[in-house]
């Protein structure tokens, strides 16, 4: 059906999709669910992060280094696209490597006051905009994986973890807030570790290190204004094989503002782990 969609700018124009792929399944699902809709989406991938078999999943795919902001543009203008959608992990470290920006990518980062998530990805989807490129809502095709309101195993949270959970929401929303990270966990209302950098599963392992055995409760959340556009958060199988290692017994997601993958694999694996999730 989107395929057969008008650009609103030029009506005798159709959309066209490009998806910018970061790491991890997430691209892998956008252009599965995409295809099912009968949409054929054409592929940047990031040199750095993009993992190689996603060539496989489409017809069109061009490869890029993370500072090729210019030859990315480049790409999708000459392959007509009309409307972007990022998708998958980079890693915010990657601004410290050693890849090499190109003159683009050098003029739109000297132009920042702050390099935290927020104000890189939005410039860039200023960049996208000035060429007549829409980015769009990254769960466009996958609204049926977002996290639904309520427990979600067959185990609720235990009125201990339920006061963590309370208690971390609160902490979690003033952290991603603040544009730092979207995961907090939590052991007896003291925050143990706070996202930074590393991501998600490192600091859950972090965490583990620190709590002397005691059982955690991860608490991850959408920001306050999340833009459905980029940095969505998401949870899938990898998520709760972390948590058994760093002995967590409970997380909290933000209903329909996160993306879970793998439904039924991660559910079954909580259910055998004693691990309650619970969309809040």
């Amino acid at each position: 059906m989107f395929g057969w969609q008008k650009s609103p700018q030029d009506p005798n124009r159709p959309l066209k999709y490009g998806l910018l792929a970061g790491n991890g399944r997430f691209p892998f699902l956008v252009l599965d669910a995409a295809r099912s809709q009968g949409v054929e989406m054409v592929v940047a991938a990031i040199k750095e992060e993009t993992f190689l078999d996603l060539a496989a999943h489409t017809k069109t795919i061009e490869w890029m280094g993370i500072g090729q902001l210019g030859k990315l543009i480049n790409f999708f203008k000459r392959e007509g696209v009309t409307h972007a959608l990022m998708a998958g992990q980079v890693k915010h470290t990657q601004i410290f490597s050693g890849a090499i920006p190109d003159f683009r990518m050098v003029k739109l980062l000297a132009s920042l006051l702050t390099k935290n998530t927020n104000s890189l990805i939005g410039a860039v989807t200023k960049e996208f905009a000035s060429e007549g490129i829409t980015v769009i809502d990254s769960t466009t095709f996958l609204t049926p994986l977002l996290a639904p309101k309520g427990v979600l195993t067959l185990r609720s949270p235990s009125e201990k973890e339920l006061a963590d959970i309370n208690y971390g929401i609160e902490v979690a929303n003033e952290i991603a807030r603040l544009d730092l990270g979207q995961t907090i966990v939590v052991c007896d209302r003291a925050v143990v570790a706070v996202e930074a950098m590393e991501g998600t599963d490192a600091t859950i392992l972090r965490a583990g290190t620190l709590s002397n055995g005691r059982p955690l409760t991860v608490v991850k959340v959408a920001k306050p204004n999340q833009d459905m556009r980029f940095d969505v958060p998401v949870v899938g199988l990898p998520t709760i094989e972390t948590m058994l290692k760093a002995g967590a017994t409970c997380l909290s997601i933000t209903a329909h503002k996160t993306l879970l993958f793998d439904r039924q694999e991660v559910l079954a694996l909580a259910n055998k782990s004693n691990i309650s999730i619970t969309g809040t």
